[in-house]
Order: structure tokens, then sequence, then C-alpha cells
């Protein structure tokens, strides 16, 4: 076997380490960084607009306009006319992202997100705090949803070189809100949301949002989606110098998870010669499961100590536990079985100022602050989830019997990372005048990873750990030729340390979790120009990059070789982006990225040169709706998907080299009976296409798209 050859200090034993907090995960909101929220009626299509003005992290000081670098906003007005439920959902409003079904006990966990050629997976927040665990997430509670491209290091620490997502969630606000909404659809689609805001007083409000739901998908047989969700939250100081927010979330999902459906048939693949299986054929059994239990509590306060200088502090405890139990088919008429039991633990504190000031001529918007973090994940193996036979691949049972009976119980075996970071950060954005802007920051995360092992027969601990020192860093330049408009260029960097995204560490040679491997870094150049036209209204965006991630793992030397870090992954294109009103009744969000993927160095002949896969060259998405003088409003939506590759390898895997690309349409049209009800019916899937929305890394099997569905709701005000 090969030898590995790195730059990186040794592995380190336990280290003693002790960060002031730690961490907890979460499957949903909790609490806005914003606080200057306006009362809106939630009801489909009364959205003044698309378009977002600026993000909720304080550490974006500027508006979208004056800020160097691509940054989607999906705002609740977009999610509400879609019908969108999920977080997955809400990202087919932006390009570039596809999914990825999944391996073993992760078959189900759909959060599997590729963004511009990179797994995203572990870069979701909520709030600006990372969020932990591989689940579907529910955005009952979402005020808008925010894709920042590109490495963003510097902002959040360690994660992926495409970039990061972020769930900003609803906040109390004054002002009463009273809203419910009650849907019902093919494919026995039930569900109900409510959001409630009552002002307690001249400053204080309490803000309730709540969803439960027992849903079929549409054209999967026996697939399931059922559970609830509670979001309170207080607010106190609204409107003065001091404000507090306090906000607890509880998530249940008992949820029918879906295994797929094999891919004989197919274009592509092993066997496509044989007839193709029904796009709704279940292969799993009404006993499988998927339960998701979360507790997540926020606790923010802000203080004004003048115009132009605040401090803010944030607190989030958080603990989710994830179980499945999943029948998944091959690529014959075998059934494997899957089994995942998953806690996560978060506690993390966060300290932000913000000041504004002058140096001479100089105007500067700092952003800097201390960010303690502590994460914790275990994960225990089951056995004894019994033996399937196989399945009838054109009429498969649900109700076959095992051939070996399940017994679920826990091995003994097990995995434990911890994750303690301690991280400094600082933004300045420099007006020179009118039109010239320097934008900058710097983060500095120290990091101690320890990873303790029960394996083997018998059973026998391992223990690795590892710590270091992360610097990420970012720049731009920014021009204003008029005061609606921007043109940018910007450099940003991020890193992700070994076992960075499941703090799982390895000690095989030549494995990326191995901690003697050094981080794996990614670069991102951008040119760009940003400009609000017709009032303000719309905004009109584009964009050109090229990313870098270096240090990927490859091969040298004759066979077997050695390991070394030298590899690199490149994607470069361009992102046109459109958002915000034409008309005040006519509403638009577009968006196209056309992508090059290439490795430019990777293990050998085979390797070299090869597409990424799972990043298709071609992706546009599309969203608009008009409103008519009577109160009816129709809006539709296209969506595009190009061809991608499943393997990253100049020759092309003998079973589905590639998943095809594909148009989808959606519409949806609302009435406004009265000021207290208003009808919305959403139309998906419009042409019935047949498709593959995802599809696992071997390319056995795939999740088809949906098929055509309609999903009517009742909007309620009261």
């Amino acid at each position: 076997m090969g030898h590995i050859k790195s730059r990186k200090h040794p592995a380190r034993t336990r280290a003693n380490h002790s960060v002031a907090v730690a961490l907890a995960v979460m499957s949903m909101p909790a609490l806005a960084q914003q606080t200057d929220v306006l009362p809106e009626v939630n009801v489909a299509g009364q959205a003044e607009t698309y378009k977002a003005e600026t993000i909720s992290s304080p550490k974006f000081t500027q508006p979208l306009v004056d800020t160097p670098q691509t940054i989607s906003v999906i705002k609740k007005e977009i999610l509400q006319e879609q019908g969108a439920r999920t977080l997955l959902e809400a990202l087919r409003n932006t390009p570039g992202i596809t999914m990825l079904l999944g391996e073993g006990g992760n078959s189900n966990t759909k959060d599997n997100i590729f963004m511009r050629g990179f797994d995203t997976s572990g870069s979701i927040f909520i709030d600006g705090v990372r969020d932990l665990g591989n689940f579907p997430r529910d955005i009952y509670n979402t005020e808008q949803v925010e894709v920042i491209k590109g490495p963003s290091g510097s902002e959040y620490g360690r994660g992926a070189p495409s970039g990061t997502i972020n769930i900003a969630t609803k906040v109390p606000l004054l002002g009463d809100i009273n809203s419910a909404s009650v849907a019902a659809g093919t494919d026995k689609q039930k569900r109900a949301t409510v959001d409630l805001n009552r002002q307690l007083s001249e400053t204080s409000a309490f803000r309730l949002n709540a969803m439960v739901q027992n849903s079929g998908v549409p054209g999967r047989d026996h697939v399931k989606n059922k559970g609830f969700a509670l979001a309170p939250s207080l607010a106190f100081g609204l409107n003065t110098p001091t404000r507090t927010f306090l906000a607890y979330e509880h998530v249940d999902q008992d949820n029918r998870p879906d295994g797929g459906v094999p891919t004989i048939g197919l274009s592509g693949s092993a066997n496509a010669a044989a007839p193709r299986a029904n796009r709704n054929n279940y292969y799993g059994v009404m006993s499988d499961f998927e339960k998701v239990n979360g507790d997540m509590f926020t606790a923010r306060v802000e203080h004004d100590f003048a115009p132009g200088l605040t401090l803010r502090n944030t607190t989030r405890i958080a603990k989710v536990k994830h179980q499945l139990l999943l029948t998944a088919p091959n690529a014959t008429a075998a059934r494997s079985r899957h089994a995942k039991w998953q806690e996560n633990e978060l506690v993390t504190n966060q300290t932000n100022l913000t000041a504004e000031f002058q140096t001479g001529a100089l105007q500067h918007t700092l952003s800097t602050g201390l960010e303690l973090i502590r994460e914790k994940q275990l994960s225990r193996t089951l056995t004894g989830a019994g033996v399937m036979p196989a399945a009838d691949i054109y009429n498969p049972n649900p109700h076959d019997a095992f051939t070996t009976p399940v017994n679920l119980q826990f091995t003994g075996a097990q995995v434990q990372g911890e994750t303690s970071t301690v991280a400094l950060y600082a933004f300045d954005t420099i007006k020179i005048n009118d039109q010239w802007q320097v934008n900058g920051g710097l983060r500095l995360d120290r990091y101690n990873t320890d990873n303790d092992t029960l394996a083997g027969t018998p059973l026998a601990p391992a223990h690795l750990s590892d710590s270091d020192t992360l610097l990420t860093w970012k720049l731009g330049a920014l021009y204003k030729p008029a005061p609606n408009g921007s043109i940018y260029a910007s450099y940003s960097t991020s890193q992700q340390p070994p076992g960075g995204s499941n703090f799982t560490y390895s000690a095989t040679a030549g494995n990326i979790n191995d901690p003697n491997m050094d981080p794996q870094k990614a670069t991102n150049i951008e040119l760009g120009t940003k400009w609000d036209v017709l009032d303000n209204k719309l905004g009109l965006t584009a964009a050109l990059f090229r990313s870098e991630n270096k240090n990927d793992l490859t091969t040298q030397g004759a066979d077997p070789g050695e390991f070394v870090q030298y590899g690199k992954r490149r994607v470069q294109g361009i992102e046109l982006g459109l958002v915000g009103n034409i008309t005040k009744a006519w509403s638009v969000s577009a968006a196209l990225a056309k992508m090059s993927s290439k490795i430019s160095e990777g293990n050998g002949p085979a390797q070299t040169g090869a597409r990424l896969n799972w990043s298709p060259e071609l992706t546009f998405s599309a969203w608009t709706s008009y409103r008519l003088p009577f109160g009816l409003i129709l809006g539709g939506g296209a969506r595009y998907v190009d061809s991608m590759v499943r393997s990253a390898t100049n020759t092309p895997a003998a079973n589905m080299p590639s998943v095809p690309s594909y148009w989808v349409f959606d519409a949806m049209a609302a009435y406004e009976v009265n000021k207290n009800l208003s009808l919305q019916l959403n139309l998906y899937n419009l042409a019935n296409k047949f498709y593959i929305a995802n599809m696992n890394n071997n390319g056995n099997r795939y999740t088809p798209g949906g098929e055509r569905a309609a999903l009517l709701t009742a909007n309620l005000k009261f």
C-alpha cells in the first residue's frame, strides 16, 4: 500500500480543550438577525416585491447592490406563492444547485446539497449559526433563505468552496398578525400552518409560528411526510436602544422514507434493455421510518450605544436526534436495509460589534466579533435491521415478509466527534467617496477536534485528535457609476479541515479525513455588476466567477504510489439574475448559471481533465406572478437542469454515466375571496415530465421527480 506524504503536523493526542460554549443542532428556524421587519399580510400574492435590500447577518453591512459578491435571497413571498415547504424546494429558485440521493444511512436525508460543483451539505446555517445534522428541513418559520455563493470562510469559518446557505427566521414585531393556511392536495397532501404576532406593549411582542402535516409525496406510493413544529418567540425593547429576543423551537418528524427506484430500464443503465420500473413503485416496507426530534433555544441581545454603534450577543443551545430505518433497492431486484442513529448537539455564543466612523475623508463601517462554538456528534451502530427478500421489480410489495426478522438494537459500536472553536473576525467597508468603496474581511479560527471510536470484535476504543488555526479572508473593490448601480471585483477564501463537515477522522492512510492531511483550501475570483432599476423596484445582477479547491487527495508515482495533497478542482462560469417588480402588479424572479468544471490535477490521466460530477453546465430558474385588478393573481415558473456526469473520470461509468437534462413547469392561481380569505391553487409539473430528481453515487437507484400534482390552500386572516 502507498504511504502518506503530507506537509502537516503529525496527529495529536487528546488536548484539554475548553471553549466556553457548545453547540446544538437544528432542523429549522429560530431567530433572525434583523430587527426592523414590517408587518406583512400572509396572503398569497400580497407581497410588495420579491426583492430584498439586505441580508440578515450583521457581517454584511451594505445593501445588496453594494455588496461585491453573488448573493441570492429567496423571500417568503415567493415561497408562499409556490407552496414551498422544505429548504430544498426553496433552493429551486437559485441556479447552480443540485441534490444527491445519498448512501446508506443518509439515503433519505434529502438536504444533500451540491452548489457550484461542491458538496455544501455541511455549510447550512440558521440565523448565522451553523446547523448540524442531515435531515429534511421545513421552512414554515422562514423569513428568507440567503444563498451566499463563493467561499465564505471569513464570514462563517470552515466550509465548502461553493458558499453557504442561511435560513433567516421570523421574529416578533410591533403590530398584530393573525394568519393561518390550510392546504390539501393530490397524493394525500395535508398541511396546516399558523403565524400569530401579538404586540404586548409599546416595546414588546410575542410571535408563534407552527406547522402540522401528514402528507404523501406526489408520484411516490406509500412515502409519507408527517410531523409538527412549534416556534414561539418573545421580543422586548423594540424600537428602543436595547432589544432582547428569545426564541425556542421544537421539531418532531415521523416520516416514511423513500429509498428510491432502481435505474433498471433507464437509458444508460447497465440494464437499459429491460422495461423501466414504474416511477411510483415503493421498494420499502410499511415499517420503514425516519424520526427527527429537535429542540433549539436562542437568545439575542442588541444594544445601540449611539447611532451607528451596535453590540449584539447571540447564544444558542440545541440538540437533534435523527433515527432512520430504510429499505433501498439495488441495481437488481435485491434490497438492502439501512439503519441510522445520530445525535447532534450545539452550544455557541457570538458577540458582534458594528461601528460607523470616519478617519479623515474615509467613511468606515466596521463589523467585528468573537465566536465560541462547541459541536458534538454521536453516531451509534445498529444491528438487526432484518433481511428482505428480493423485490418484484415491476410489482413490489411493501408487505413482503422478512427473510430475517427485525430485531433492531445497538451493537455498542459508535463514533463520537467533538469540535471546539474560538474565532475572531473583522470586516471593514471603506467609502473613499461617492463612487469608490473597498471591502475587506479577515477571520481566524482556532479549532480542536476529538474523535473517539468503539469498533471491532471485541469492541476496542480508538482516539484521534487534531487542532489547528485557519486563516481566511476576502477583499473587494466596488465602483458606483451611478447611485443605483455598482461594478465590482472580489477575492475570497475558505478552508475545510479533515473531518470538518462530519467530525469523523480516519486512521486509514489515503483517507481525506486522516488528521495528518492539510485542510482543503478554496479561492474565488469574481467580477460583477449590480443595478437597481425601475425606481429601485427591480434588481439586475451579472457575475463572472472562478473557484478553485486545492489539497484534494491524489496519488503519484508507480503502483501503489504515494498519496499526496496537490489535487485541484476548478469551477468557473457566469451567473445572471433578475428579481423584483416590473410594474406594480407584475413581479418576477429569474436566474441563470452557466458553469464549466474541471479536475485540473487529479489521480492520474483517468481523472485529470474530467468534469466534476453532479455539476450541470447550465441551470435556470424563473417564477413570476401578475395581479389582476379584481383580486385574481396568476403565476408560473420554469426550471431547467442540464445533464450532469455521475462519476468524475475521463472514462464514462458503465452504469448511468450521466443524469439527463430536464425542464419542469409549474403554475399558480390565487383569488382574494374577501379581506379574511384567499384561495390558492398550485399545479406542479404541468407536463407530467419524467425526470431524475437525484441519484445515488453508484447509479443503481434514483428518486424520480414528482408527477403532475395539485395543492389547494386556504389562506386565512382573522
